[in-house]
Protein backbone atom coordinates (compact mmCIF):
# COMPACT_ATOMS: atom_id res chain seq x y z
CA UNK A 1 0.00 0.00 0.00
CA UNK A 2 1.67 3.57 -0.96
CA UNK A 3 0.16 7.14 0.70
CA UNK A 4 -0.87 9.80 -1.42
CA UNK A 5 -2.07 13.05 0.15
CA UNK A 6 -4.48 15.30 -1.71
CA UNK A 7 -2.16 16.74 -4.00
CA UNK A 8 -1.46 13.13 -5.56
CA UNK A 9 -5.11 11.92 -4.91
CA UNK A 10 -6.38 15.19 -6.96
CA UNK A 11 -3.96 14.11 -9.81
CA UNK A 12 -6.14 11.22 -10.62
CA UNK A 13 -9.30 13.20 -11.27
CA UNK A 14 -7.45 16.19 -13.34
CA UNK A 15 -4.40 16.66 -15.19
CA UNK A 16 -2.73 19.03 -13.25
CA UNK A 17 1.23 19.15 -13.57
CA UNK A 18 2.78 15.54 -13.42
CA UNK A 19 -0.88 13.98 -13.32
CA UNK A 20 0.76 10.74 -15.57
CA UNK A 21 3.44 10.06 -12.98
CA UNK A 22 0.99 10.24 -10.86
CA UNK A 23 -1.41 7.65 -12.18
CA UNK A 24 1.08 5.46 -12.92
CA UNK A 25 2.34 5.23 -9.51
CA UNK A 26 -1.23 4.53 -8.47
CA UNK A 27 -1.29 1.65 -10.29
CA UNK A 28 1.21 -0.05 -8.70
CA UNK A 29 -0.34 -0.51 -5.14
CA UNK A 30 -3.50 0.32 -3.34
CA UNK A 31 -3.59 3.84 -2.16
CA UNK A 32 -4.22 5.27 1.27
CA UNK A 33 -5.14 8.43 2.60
CA UNK A 34 -5.88 9.91 5.88
CA UNK A 35 -9.04 10.42 6.03
CA UNK A 36 -9.38 14.22 6.51
CA UNK A 37 -8.48 13.91 2.41
CA UNK A 38 -11.89 13.32 1.51
CA UNK A 39 -12.92 16.62 2.79
CA UNK A 40 -9.18 18.28 1.09
CA UNK A 41 -10.53 16.45 -2.16
CA UNK A 42 -13.99 17.75 -2.04
CA UNK A 43 -12.37 21.50 -1.46
CA UNK A 44 -9.73 20.88 -4.23
CA UNK A 45 -12.54 19.66 -6.72
CA UNK A 46 -14.61 23.58 -5.66
CA UNK A 47 -11.43 25.13 -5.85
CA UNK A 48 -11.17 24.34 -9.53
CA UNK A 49 -15.29 24.87 -10.07
CA UNK A 50 -14.41 28.33 -8.06
CA UNK A 51 -11.73 29.23 -9.81
CA UNK A 52 -13.27 28.44 -13.11
CA UNK A 53 -10.98 25.91 -14.39
CA UNK A 54 -14.06 23.84 -14.86
CA UNK A 55 -17.56 24.25 -15.80
CA UNK A 56 -20.46 23.24 -13.88
CA UNK A 57 -21.20 19.84 -15.69
CA UNK A 58 -17.64 18.82 -14.93
CA UNK A 59 -17.67 19.73 -11.08
CA UNK A 60 -20.51 17.38 -10.79
CA UNK A 61 -18.99 14.17 -12.61
CA UNK A 62 -15.82 14.83 -10.60
CA UNK A 63 -18.14 14.70 -7.27
CA UNK A 64 -20.01 11.69 -8.54
CA UNK A 65 -17.02 9.99 -9.45
CA UNK A 66 -14.81 10.71 -6.58
CA UNK A 67 -18.38 9.11 -4.40
CA UNK A 68 -18.65 6.39 -6.81
CA UNK A 69 -15.14 5.36 -6.28
CA UNK A 70 -15.06 6.21 -2.23
CA UNK A 71 -18.09 3.70 -1.97
CA UNK A 72 -15.71 0.95 -4.52
CA UNK A 73 -13.02 1.10 -1.60
CA UNK A 74 -10.66 2.10 -4.29
CA UNK A 75 -8.68 4.63 -1.25
CA UNK A 76 -7.96 2.92 2.25
CA UNK A 77 -9.00 6.11 3.96
CA UNK A 78 -6.74 6.24 7.42
CA UNK A 79 -8.42 6.87 10.78
CA UNK A 80 -7.41 9.81 12.90
CA UNK A 81 -7.25 9.20 16.64
CA UNK A 82 -6.51 11.27 19.82
CA UNK A 83 -3.25 9.19 19.33
CA UNK A 84 -2.79 11.15 16.21
CA UNK A 85 -3.21 14.34 17.98
CA UNK A 86 -1.00 14.17 20.97
CA UNK A 87 1.73 12.76 18.03
CA UNK A 88 1.56 16.05 16.39
CA UNK A 89 1.61 17.76 19.61
CA UNK A 90 4.84 16.00 20.18
CA UNK A 91 6.20 16.55 16.62
CA UNK A 92 5.22 20.65 16.99
CA UNK A 93 6.86 20.56 20.50
CA UNK A 94 9.50 19.89 19.27
CA UNK A 95 10.28 21.81 15.73
CA UNK A 96 12.32 24.86 15.09
CA UNK A 97 10.55 27.84 14.11
CA UNK A 98 12.13 27.35 10.37
CA UNK A 99 9.73 24.52 10.08
CA UNK A 100 6.56 25.35 8.25
CA UNK A 101 3.80 22.64 9.14
CA UNK A 102 0.33 23.37 8.41
CA UNK A 103 -2.21 21.18 10.28
CA UNK A 104 -3.63 19.12 7.85
CA UNK A 105 -0.05 18.18 6.26
CA UNK A 106 0.34 17.15 9.94
CA UNK A 107 -2.67 14.50 10.09
CA UNK A 108 -1.37 13.59 6.64
CA UNK A 109 2.00 12.85 8.15
CA UNK A 110 1.01 11.11 11.54
CA UNK A 111 -2.06 9.33 10.46
CA UNK A 112 0.87 7.39 7.50
CA UNK A 113 3.28 7.06 10.84
CA UNK A 114 0.60 5.66 12.71
CA UNK A 115 -0.29 3.16 10.33
CA UNK A 116 3.13 1.89 9.52
CA UNK A 117 4.15 4.01 6.03
CA UNK A 118 7.73 4.60 5.87
CA UNK A 119 6.67 6.86 2.90
CA UNK A 120 3.96 9.37 1.79
CA UNK A 121 4.16 10.69 -1.66
CA UNK A 122 3.19 14.35 -2.31
CA UNK A 123 3.85 17.52 -4.51
CA UNK A 124 3.05 19.77 -1.56
CA UNK A 125 7.06 20.98 -1.19
CA UNK A 126 5.94 22.00 3.11
CA UNK A 127 5.00 18.33 3.61
CA UNK A 128 7.77 16.58 2.06
CA UNK A 129 9.78 18.94 4.17
CA UNK A 130 8.22 17.99 7.54
CA UNK A 131 8.02 14.55 6.71
CA UNK A 132 11.44 14.08 8.24
CA UNK A 133 10.39 15.16 11.88
CA UNK A 134 7.75 12.20 11.42
CA UNK A 135 9.98 9.67 10.82
CA UNK A 136 8.75 9.52 7.15
CA UNK A 137 10.63 9.81 4.03
CA UNK A 138 8.61 12.28 1.10
CA UNK A 139 8.85 11.55 -2.54
CA UNK A 140 7.27 13.32 -5.26
CA UNK A 141 7.44 11.45 -8.66
CA UNK A 142 6.65 14.60 -10.11
CA UNK A 143 9.88 16.13 -9.89
CA UNK A 144 11.08 13.10 -11.70
CA UNK A 145 8.41 13.54 -14.23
Amino acid sequence: MIYFDTSYLARLYYRDAGWQAVQKLAATDHVACALHGQAEMLAAFHRKFREGAIRPAHYAALLGQFAADDRASAFQWLPLARETLDLIGGVYGGLSAGVFLRAADALHLAAAKQHGFKVVHSHDTHLLAAAPHFGLEGRNVIVAA
